[in-house]
């Protein structure tokens, strides 16, 4: 799996990539089925977007994003919704098999 930590109108430190590779313990599961897996963190004048991008092995690909005043918050957030992104697909693929 190919991770990727971009952010725009802010650097992205060492703490933020650490905390997010802490975080995708959650995932860890799929790392079989997932090829890129790309972040990106936006500043935006009061708070964060938080997106990403999910690129499935079998073709398919998955946009998730959230806005959130913490990006640590926002981060926990997203990788909730990546995990639940995953197990939807995961199930979709199952019962095509």
């Amino acid at each position: 799996m190919n991770l990727e930590i971009s952010a725009i109108h802010f650097d992205v430190t060492d703490e933020i990539k650490q905390y997010v590779e802490k975080k995708l313990h959650k995932i860890e599961f799929a790392k079989e089925y997932i090829i890129d897996l790309i972040f990106k963190f936006i500043k935006e004048k009061s708070d964060y977007k938080v997106e990403a991008n999910v690129n499935f092995r079998w073709g398919n690909s998955a946009h998730v994003e959230i806005n959130s005043f913490d990006m640590y918050e926002g981060i926990d957030k997203l990788i909730t919704k990546i995990e639940q992104k995953i197990n939807k697909e995961k199930t979709k693929i199952q019962k095509h098999q």
